[in-house]
C-alpha cells in the first residue's frame, strides 16, 4: 500500500446522510449510532439522518449545506445506488455543487437485509467509513460531451412502436421504422373488438399507420431486422438487412388479397396494414441514429399437442382462433355457428400457457414455464363470451378459471356483464386443472370437460361442450440475436428488464436504448401506447440539445508513466476504448495509449494489467481504493 494514500491530508468537508428507509434500515441498523461513529471520521464535517433521504425534505438538506459551505462533497448510506444515485447526483448539482463529488454507501440491501442486530449496525458503520475515505479523494469531474445522431430507430411496427414513431416524429426528431414482417400492425391487428372500449383493431391500427406512413420524417422498412449493432448512445450504427417475405401466412394473405391493387395504408384483416413496398430482393444496409427504441411485442402461447386435447379434437380451438373465426363467419340466429356447425355450448378454459407451477406444469422444449401472468387473457376472455350472449343467446358460455384478474378502467364490468347474462363460473385450482375428452355418453356434444368446482367446496361437474376455447397467454418475442449483440438484461420470464419499474420504467442499463409496450411485460393496448409515449419522450428529451452527456467513469492515461507496453489493449474488454496511437513527447515519435471515452464501460481490465501503474479509471481510482481498505481496517481495529 502506498505511503502517498495514508499521509496525504483527506479533505475535512465530507457530509454524511444515513437514511432510516422508513425502517427498512433501521429495523436491523442503530443509524443513530452510525451517525454518531460518523462523526467521528477524520474529515467528516456533518453527520445527519432522515427517515427518507431521497424525499425533498432529504434533498433539501443535503442542498443546504452544500450551499452554505458546510461540505463540499456528499456521502449517501442509503438503498442500492442503482436506484437513487442519480436523484442525489441531480440534487447536488441543483445546489450548483459537482455532482461527481459524491459516493453512495449500501446499507440496505448489502446489510439491513442480510444481517442483524449489533453485527448490521457495526457493518454499515465500516461501509459508511469506506465511502467517507474514498470521498475525501473525489476530484471534479466532468461529463463526457458527444455530438448526438438527430435520428431515432424504433424496432418493431406494432402499436407501440407505431405510437413511439409518431411521438418522436411530431418532436422534429428523424425516425426509421423497422419490422421483420410484411405488414405493420403487430398483435392489435390480429384482433376484432378491444375491450372494454369496444374500438375495432382495424381502425385503431389503421389510424396509426396513415400518419406513420403519411409522415415525411418516418421511414418504414418491412421484411427488415437488425444484423449488426455498435456505437454508444447518440452514435449507434445498426446494420439492416431486408428480405423476400417467404412465410407461408404471408404467401395465404397474397392469395386472399390482391396486393399490387391495395393502397398503402389499407388494413388486411388479422395480418395488418399494407405500407406500400415489400423488398424483392436482398438489400442490407446502415443506419446512424442517436437512439433506440425497442417495441419487439409478444406473441400468442401455443398450446402443445395434446395440452387440454389440442391438435387432437377438432373441436378444441384458442381463443385467437375464436376470435377470428368469429369476425369471419358472422351468421344470424339465436346459435353461434361455426364452419357450418351450431355450437350450443361453448366451455372457455383461462391460462392455458400463464401462471406456470414448476412440477405441476411440464416445461417447454427450451426448458422455460411461464409463471406470470399474461395480464389480458381474463379481459378478453369474458369480453368474447358477452359477444356471444349478446349474438347468440341461445349458445351457453362456460368459464373454467383459477382466479379472475380484471385490472384497469372498465375492465371489471366486463365480469359483471358476464355474470348477469348468464356465463357460468367454474373455478379450478392449478393442481386439478380441467380435463377434456371425447364424450362418451351423448352424440349431441362431441365433447366433455370435467373438473373440480371450488366454488362449490370441490364438488365434481362436467360440461357437455361442442367446443372449447383455449385462453392462451403471451410470450415475448424471440430476440436473442438483439439481446446478445446491445447486451440487453433479460428477465427470469424472458421479458426485457427495464433499470427500475417505477422510477426509470422505460430504460435500459445501455445508455439510448428504450423500452416501449409488450416486450417488458404483458400490457393492454392503452398500457402499450404509453409505455411508447414515456420511451418517446425520453429519446426525444436525450436528442433535442444536441448532444449526449456520458458519465466521466472512463479509464484515463498518464502520458508520463505510460510506456506503450500495449498490454491494456489486449486486456480491454470493449471494441475501440483502448488503442495505441503515434505521438510526440519531448521531441520524440513515441506510441501510447489513448482511450476513447464514449466506448469506454470502466471496467479496470486495463488498469490490472499496467504495470507502470499508468492508466486508471476516474471515480475508482487505485488510490480511492487503498483509502477505502485503510479505513475499513481501521475500523475493525477500533471495534
Amino acid at each position: 500500500m502506498s505511503s502517498e494514500s495514508k499521509t496525504e491530508k483527506i479533505e475535512e468537508k465530507v457530509g454524511v446522510y444515513i437514511c432510516y428507509c422508513g425502517g427498512n434500515i433501521s429495523d436491523h441498523v442503530d443509524v443513530e449510532a452510525v451517525r454518531d461513529r460518523a462523526e467521528k471520521i477524520p474529515g467528516v464535517a456533518v453527520a445527519r439522518t432522515n427517515m427518507f433521504m431521497c424525499s425533498d425534505p432529504g434533498q433539501e438538506m443535503i442542498m443546504e449545506d452544500l450551499k452554505e459551505g458546510v461540505v463540499d462533497r456528499v456521502v449517501v448510506a442509503s438503498c442500492a445506488p442503482s436506484l437513487h444515485e442519480m436523484t442525489f447526483r441531480n440534487a447536488i448539482s441543483r445546489a450548483d455543487a459537482n455532482p461527481y463529488l459524491y459516493e453512495h454507501a449500501n446499507i440496505r440491501e448489502q446489510v439491513s437485509w442480510v444481517h442483524h442486530g449489533e453485527n448490521a449496525t457495526d457493518k454499515a458503520a465500516v461501509l459508511v467509513s469506506a465511502a467517507t475515505a474514498k470521498a475525501g479523494h473525489l476530484k471534479p469531474l466532468e461529463p463526457i460531451r458527444v455530438d448526438a445522431v438527430p435520428h431515432a430507430t424504433v424496432i418493431g411496427g406494432g402499436i407501440a412502436g407505431l405510437r413511439a414513431a409518431i411521438d418522436l416524429a411530431d418532436r422534429g426528431i428523424q425516425v426509421t421504422l423497422i419490422e421483420k414482417l410484411p405488414f405493420i400492425g403487430g398483435q392489435v391487428a390480429l384482433l376484432d373488438k378491444i375491450a372494454p372500449t369496444k374500438d375495432t383493431a382495424a381502425d385503431l391500427i389503421s389510424n396509426l399507420s396513415r400518419r406513420v406512413l403519411n409522415d415525411a420524417s418516418i421511414t418504414v422498412h418491412v421484411c427488415a431486422t437488425v444484423e449488426k449493432f455498435e456505437g454508444y448512445v447518440g452514435n449507434f450504427k445498426l446494420g439492416i438487412k431486408k428480405q423476400p417475405p417467404e412465410s407461408a401466412s404471408y404467401q395465404e394473405k397474397l392469395k386472399q388479397f390482391n396486393i399490387s391493387d391495395m393502397q398503402p395504408g389499407e388494413f388486411i384483416p388479422f395480418a395488418g396494414v399494407y405500407t406500400g413496398s415489400v423488398p424483392e430482393a436482398t438489400e442490407e444496409f446502415i443506419i446512424d441514429s442517436g437512439v433506440i427504441i425497442l417495441a419487439t411485442g409478444i406473441k400468442s402461447y401455443t398450446p402443445r399437442k395434446g395440452e387440454y386435447g389440442y391438435g387432437e379434437l377438432k373441436e378444441i380451438v384458442t381463443l385467437s382462433d375464436l376470435i377470428q373465426i368469429m369476425s369471419e363467419n358472422k351468421t344470424g340466429g339465436n346459435l353461434l355457428e361455426i364452419n357450418g356447425r351450431k355450437i350450443k355450448s361453448v366451455a372457455m378454459i383461462h391460462c392455458v400457457g400463464s401462471r406456470q407451477i414448476p412440477g405441476i406444469h411440464p416445461e417447454d422444449a427450451s426448458g422455460h414455464l411461464n409463471e406470470y401472468c399474461s395480464r389480458t387473457c381474463c379481459s378478453a376472455t369474458l369480453n368474447v363470451a358477452n359477444i356471444i350472449r349478446d349474438t347468440y343467446p341461445e349458445t351457453r358460455v362456460y368459464e373454467f378459471y383459477r382466479d379472475i384478474r380484471t385490472y384497469g378502467r372498465g375492465q371489471e364490468e366486463l365480469y359483471d356483464q358476464a355474470s348477469g347474462k348468464g356465463v357460468v363460473f367454474i373455478r379450478f385450482e392449478a393442481q386439478e386443472a380441467p380435463e377434456v375428452s371425447k364424450n362418451g355418453y351423448s352424440d349431441e356434444f362431441p365433447l366433455l370437460v370435467k373438473a373440480k368446482d371450488m366454488l362449490t367446496f370441490g364438488e365434481e361437474v362436467e360440461v357437455p361442450a361442442d367446443l372449447v376455447v383455449l385462453a392462451a397467454g403471451v410470450e415475448p418475442n424471440s430476440i436473442s440475436g438483439i439481446v446478445d449483440m446491445m447486451k440487453l438484461p433479460v428477465g427470469a420470464d424472458r421479458f426485457l428488464l427495464e433499470v427500475h419499474p417505477k422510477l426509470r420504467p422505460v430504460e435500459l442499463p445501455v445508455s439510448g436504448i428504450f423500452l416501449a409496450g409488450t416486450c417488458q411485460a404483458p400490457m393492454d393496448v392503452g398500457e402499450a401506447c404509453n409505455g411508447a409515449a414515456a420511451a418517446a419522450v425520453k429519446a426525444a428529451a436525450l436528442l433535442n440539445r444536441g448532444y449526449v452527456e456520458l458519465d466521466p467513469f472512463v479509464a484515463e492515461v498518464d502520458l508520463q508513466k505510460c510506456k506503450g507496453a500495449g498490454a491494456c489493449v489486449e486486456a480491454c474488454l470493449s471494441d475501440g476504448a483502448l488503442g495505441l496511437v503515434e505521438m510526440e513527447i519531448d521531441g520524440q515519435k513515441v506510441q501510447r495509449a489513448q482511450v476513447t471515452p464514449a466506448f469506454c464501460t470502466g471496467c479496470g481490465a486495463c488498469v490490472a494489467v499496467c504495470l507502470e501503474n499508468a492508466i486508471d479509471v476516474n471515480g475508482w481510482t487505485l488510490k480511492q481504493y487503498e483509502a477505502m481498505v485503510d479505513a475499513i481496517v481501521s475500523q475493525e481495529v477500533a471495534a
